[in-house]
């Protein structure tokens, strides 16, 4: 399939450092041009925008163009799936934690 936009599965934008270091700061402002988000990273303006690149193919993350200024936005929304993938683990770990916790009074 030669698609030219593919959406990015949520799991593969997120393993990278740099890409959750970006939803943070995303996270903690309404919304940042990219001159803004370069300075929090140890690499250039081209590279930080292939990041952001990513999570926006995966919809974590919206732009919106102001004259010649991209300013980028979280969608924190795809991440729920994350959220209820991981609950499911941390279900699973309290019941053996709680497990453990009987046989060892016992």
């Amino acid at each position: 399939m030669d698609h030219a936009y593919q959406e990015r599965d949520v799991y593969v934008a997120i393993v990278d450092p740099t890409r959750r270091k970006l939803l943070r700061l995303l996270a903690d402002s309404d919304e940042l041009p990219l001159y803004e988000l370069t300075p929090h990273f140890e690499m250039g303006r081209t590279a930080v925008s292939k990041h952001l690149a990513i999570l926006k193919e995966a919809d974590l993350v919206t732009n919106r163009k102001i004259g010649r200024e991209t300013r980028y936005r979280l969608n924190a929304a795809p991440l729920k799936e994350v959220k209820d993938w991981l609950s499911f683990y941390e279900e699973f770990w309290n019941e053996r934690a709680s497990l453990l916790k009987k046989i060892l009074e016992e």
